[in-house]
């Protein structure tokens, strides 16, 4: 799933759905009069460095409103909170999974008597507000919306790729008639056997399908009658069956969530391994305790580094992630500075599971092509870009460089694997644009085309001060070889729609990965055009190569699928891939059971707020 740009970024859920869609949602949205607001020492105070979109599992694919929805919706699995390597466990699902033995059947049974959250969409024939439970066909329907034209989901290449029987065929329908997609039309791949039972019908065998049906913020349960109530404004109104429930919204600013009221029984459990001491003391104190463990979750959309530090060191917020331009001061010598050490504050570092990216419109006059020179181009550029000063300087050692997609952590990452993506060789780049005739011919200091005309690179940007900082990056990079590149700033959430829509001439991202590194990909698989796809890179020796290994089980051959994969993107550069983010997490002492793991954005409702602590050590302060 696609984080914002080359900064910021949190878990993503196992299914790594890259892309997002500008949501239209209303400025705020209240839960009834009557449910009162918690007091703050309930509450778990959280900063978020990137504004949100909305709150439709359907519509949104950025990291933010995923993490949300996350809290929200419930998928059909989920990950045990404390086990590492991860363990897949069942959220509204009775058992795990019935599989058939060619991994193209997957037959799930549900919980009963698992109800959403009270809304005024939930009406009897006497119009008064009924409970309403939880039903296989919940899930068809929120799967087919991901088909539905008119939804526009980031989520879909990626859906489609799972090959599910029929829903192809119904979508292409609703192109071909210009007609609203038809949700009742029966589809062999995916039907609710009876009221508790769903299953999934794959066109090929897809051994890793489970990781899709453990992704909460964009599969979980959606109820039909919600989405039709609230028509355009679903993004405002987000109805799960999940532990939280949408109290208050202002858009960009403040995001607050409340314990739903009617959510179920659910205890804490958790399988940490034996020798984290951490993850076994929490087992210890919350075995058996009613989730969520707080009251609800105030989200504050902090974009300024400075902002969220000092909002972190005030006990304002109660977790954060160090900005870059604060880690020496957090982490001087690796290890938590002595004056943070007194206040008890705890730390924990750790290479996170993600790459950033910088990419080239492949069907752009100037940078896009497949010829020799448009490769040479790109090429001397990602050669050029200076990786050591964005890592040392911009991102305060904060990262390491990265050799392709595949990102430590994840099925597919092979440490001994090196290519140019962490090459800075101004001299190559020099020497590619030279031979390819792209050279200063008029004497001012900057190279033309090699028709004579002006080499005039464009570069989407947004305003903020890490922002800046890798723009004078790139700008000093490509100065030195003589490229000259303008910046063109805009908000993160239109960059991203001018990007799918292949608008955009240059552009930086972050994603953040699942168990498997295949998403990865996807960001240069031809038939992701228009989702993850954002370069347009169409290349049928590479696309041959993603089908394959969707097939494959995990294994030697696969596995060096990878790598060719990788070779390929590399040579013809319509990604340039940067760094895996290494990640310095900090929270006050009075929260417990905090921990960001890798593969899932549920973590909320695993953490307890002393209060007591809390108003101790404020006034203290």
């Amino acid at each position: 799933m696609i984080d914002r740009r080359r900064c910021s970024a949190a878990v993503l859920g196992a299914l790594a759905l890259p892309g997002l869609v500008e949501a239209a949602p209303e400025p705020s949205a209240s839960a009834p009069a009557s449910v009162s607001q918690p007091t703050r020492a309930n509450i778990l105070h959280v900063p978020f460095p990137v504004a949100e979109t909305g709150f439709d599992p359907a519509q949104v694919g950025d990291l933010y409103s995923r993490t949300v929805t996350a809290h929200i919706f419930e998928a059909l699995y989920r990950y045990d909170p404390l086990a590492i390597p991860v363990k897949v466990r069942p959220l509204t699902a009775a058992a795990m999974p019935e599989v058939s033995a060619d991994f193209r059947v997957w037959t799930v049974r549900l919980q009963r008597g698992i109800f959403f959250a009270d809304d005024p969409a939930f009406q009897g024939p006497d119009g008064r507000q009924i409970r309403r439970e939880l039903v296989a066909q919940d899930y068809v329907y929120a799967f087919k919306r991901h088909f539905d034209p008119a939804t526009k989901s980031p989520a879909l290449s990626s859906l489609e790729d799972e090959g599910i029987v029929g829903l192809d065929t119904v979508r292409n329908a609703a192109l071909g008639r210009k007609q609203p997609f038809d949700y009742d039309t029966p589809t062999e791949g995916l039907r609710a056997l009876d009221r508790y039972t769903v299953q999934f019908r794959l066109r090929e065998p897809r051994p890793r399908f489970l990781t899709t049906l453990t992704e909460s913020g964009g599969l979980g349960a959606v109820a039909r009658e919600v989405v039709e109530f609230y028509g355009d404004a679903i993004p405002a109104h987000p109805v799960g069956t999940g532990p939280y429930r949408l109290k208050e919204w202002r858009r960009s600013s403040r995001i607050v969530l409340e314990r739903n009221p009617g959510f179920r029984e659910v205890l804490f459990d958790a399988e940490p391994a034996a020798d984290d001491v951490q993850g076994q003391a929490w087992l210890a104190r919350f075995k058996g305790r009613r989730l969520p463990l707080n009251d609800g979750v105030v989200i504050s959309v902090l974009e300024e580094e400075q902002a969220r530090w000092l909002s972190f060191l005030s006990g304002q917020v109660d977790f954060a992630r160090v900005p870059n331009a604060f880690t020496h001061h957090a982490v001087p010598t690796g290890s938590l500075a002595p004056n943070l050490a007194k206040r008890g504050i705890q730390v924990r570092r750790y290479v996170n599971t993600d790459f950033t990216m910088s990419w080239f419109n492949m069907d752009d006059a100037l940078v896009g092509g497949y010829t020799p020179d448009k490769v040479a181009l790109r090429r001397a550029i990602g050669l050029a870009y200076n990786i050591d000063r964005d890592v040392r300087i911009v991102r305060r050692g904060g990262a390491l460089p990265a050799q392709a997609p595949m990102a430590p952590g994840t099925y597919g990452f092979d440490a001994a694997y090196k290519s140019d993506n962490s090459s800075f060789d101004p001299a190559r780049a020099k020497a590619l644009l030279d031979v390819f005739g792209y050279v200063d011919r008029d004497g001012d200091g900057w190279r033309e085309r090699p028709d004579g005309s002006p080499l005039v690179l464009r570069m989407a940007t947004q305003s903020s001060q890490i922002e800046r900082q890798f723009d004078e990056n790139w700008q000093k990079s490509l100065a030195a070889v003589g490229l000259r590149i303008i910046f063109e700033t805009a908000q993160w959430p239109e960059n991203m729609k001018a990007a799918r829509a292949g608008k955009l001439q240059m552009w930086s991202l972050g994603s953040t990965l699942g168990q498997d590194a295949q998403p990865a990909l996807a960001y240069m698989y031809g038939p992701s055009i228009g989702s993850q796809n954002l370069a347009h890179f169409k290349l049928p020796a590479f696309d041959a190569i993603y089908r394959r290994m969707l097939l494959l089980p995990d294994g030697p051959e696969r596995a060096a699928l990878f790598i060719e994969a990788s070779k390929l993107v590399c040579a013809y550069m319509p990604y340039r891939i940067h760094v895996h983010r290494v990640y310095t997490d900090v929270n006050h002492p009075w929260i417990s059971g905090y921990r960001q793991t890798p593969f899932r954005n549920e973590i909320w409702q695993y953490i307890e707020v002393d209060a007591a602590l809390r108003e101790r050590m404020a006034g203290a302060g």
